[in-house]
């Protein structure tokens, strides 16, 4: 063969091999596009996850377990009426609320918590509780809570944060329902001061305003009158509520009040859309109480994270007439959720380490679910978030992660939580075909007849399954090795709460269908 014919071959070879590497670019190029490509946003409601749908039923039931008061309608066999005089020796009807866990106090801080999260899940997903059929309960248990804070306000200074005194009631084994000891009140005012409770309580008051301004519009002026005269006073008044009663610190101890003021501030921003609001949690007390850049657990004594993320929301669908000190704060607040997400998700350089061999993020042995429930649910909102303004992913020391990336780690611990989990037990008494049976609540543990008394200890002391079911209790959860011992006295790990159930309905009603979220809460 002549040199001209091998010149030829080799020419021809080099534009195969050149047209192949092409090729391959472009393929490789094509490829990285699409899976930074957002998928598109859905419309209404789709099709249910009928897994996540049982699930939510199931979970809102456990707020008609803990009502207190004159039961309507009430679902429950195994309760009744109870605490009907609750607040009459200040001449108040306080006689509704929740009760807190498997005693029968009424804390307000966690329970202002429980409605500010419930709140927040009906704003977000009160399209996808309606397809399940699950909206009217979670209205229902919110109004159970917001009648009884607006009770507890009965003057601009002054607000009552507990009813019971929690070491009778913990000495006391019995029904709601036959209770006899005395239940004393105790407030915060302008000399005992609660910063953050009384900022909670705004801050769940502004956010109920929002749900129910196209239902009741004159119920949702008055919880935003008392959400605003709330807010003025926790900030007028600044004090840790449990510095003013150092008896609660046992049972909630608060660690500081300036998350509670900024969350306050951004809910009131949201419910009344005045700039002030937006001025100071951004310019004004950012950088004081936001702790930017520091990646923080959502719960009900920490609302950092949870405010990084509602205020993330004004920034991806907020007005473009921010100054630019707000603008700066408002992208503050969504590059530390950002942090938060890159710790949660699995395969993030930063992902937090803590988790049990089952997969579940694990941080504290007492409540142990707490945690992972509200990253969770925190992950499925950003999720959305992004979606809807088709953000199409983040960045975690350079590598990225989509929308879907956080539904399917959200995905994976309510999963984990229904079962999917080395004991294949549910943690969400009532779903499934096997889950906890001493769940470590006082009105669950005694048959409807028993004339206990205080002293029914023979019925937590019993190693029988409990003779009725608590409905959608959240138990609290499985120490680091994935176990757990269903004993009726284990209540590190047996005792349920509202607070949890609540975060719980927030991250399966935003799992039980596709939807995007509404760009305005208001």
């Amino acid at each position: 063969m002549g040199a001209k014919s091998r010149g030829c071959i080799r020419l021809l070879i080099f534009l195969a091999v050149a047209s192949l590497i092409a090729a391959v670019t472009v393929y490789v190029v094509k490829k990285k596009q699409e899976h930074r490509d957002v998928l598109p946003v859905p419309g209404p409601p789709g099709a249910l996850d009928h897994k996540y749908a049982d699930a939510l039923g199931v979970a809102l039931q456990f707020f008609q377990v803990q009502k207190s008061g004159k039961l309507v309608d009430d679902k429950i066999p195994w309760r009744g009426d109870s605490a009907l005089d609750d607040g009459k020796e200040a001449g108040l009807d306080l006689s509704k609320g929740m009760y807190d866990a498997g005693d029968h106090m009424k804390f307000g801080f966690p329970m202002a918590y429980t409605a500010t999260v419930l709140s927040w899940a009906i704003l977000e997903y009160g399209d996808q509780m309606s397809a399940a059929k699950q909206l009217d309960p979670a209205l229902d248990a919110l109004k159970w809570i917001t009648d009884y804070l607006i009770n507890a306000h009965p003057s601009d200074n002054v607000l009552y944060v507990q009813v019971g005194d929690p070491d009778v009631d913990h000495k006391c084994w019995e029904r709601p329902e036959t209770m006899t000891e005395k239940r004393p009140l105790t407030q915060v005012n302008k000399t005992a001061p609660g910063t953050d409770v009384a900022a909670e309580t705004a801050a769940a008051m502004a956010a109920a305003s929002l749900v129910f301004k196209t239902i009741d519009s004159k119920y949702s002026d008055l919880l935003l009158q008392h959400a605003e005269k709330l807010f003025d006073f926790a900030d007028n008044y600044r004090g840790i509520y449990s510095h003013s009663i150092p008896k609660v610190q046992t049972y909630y101890n608060s660690t500081g009040y300036g998350d509670e003021l900024l969350w306050a501030a951004s809910w009131l921003y949201h419910a009344t859309g005045d700039q002030t609001y937006l001025n100071y949690v951004t310019e004004k007390n950012g950088h004081s109480f936001a702790d930017w850049g520091r990646p923080t657990w959502f719960s009900w004594d920490d609302k950092r994270a949870g405010t990084q993320v509602l205020l993330s929301r004004v920034h991806f669908f907020g007005s473009t007439e921010f100054t630019s000190g707000e603008m700066k704060g408002l992208q503050s607040y969504r590059d530390t959720a950002e942090a938060v997400m890159c710790g949660l998700l699995p395969d993030s350089p930063t992902a937090t380490s803590s988790r049990t061999d089952g997969g579940l993020v694990w941080i504290d042995e007492w409540d142990a679910l707490q945690h992972p429930v509200a990253a969770s649910f925190l992950a499925v909102l950003y999720s959305d978030y992004m979606l809807t303004s088709r953000t199409p992913e983040i960045q975690c020391s350079g590598t990225a992660f989509t929308p879907s990336d956080l539904r399917s780690f959200a995905a994976s611990q309510a999963d984990y939580i229904l079962g999917d989990n080395p004991m294949e037990l549910s943690y969400l008494v009532g779903y499934g075909d096997s889950y906890p049976e001493q769940v470590h609540h006082r009105g669950a543990s005694i048959p409807a007849d028993a004339d206990t008394g205080c002293k029914g200890f023979e019925w937590l002391s019993s190693t029988d399954p409990n003779p009725n079911v608590a409905t959608g209790a959240l138990v609290g959860g499985p120490f680091k090795n994935d176990s757990y011992i269903d004993l009726r006295n284990n209540s590190m790990q047996g005792e349920p709460s509202t607070y949890n159930s609540a975060i719980l309905v927030g991250l399966l009603s935003g799992l039980v269908t596709t939807s995007a979220v509404a760009t305005s809460l208001s």
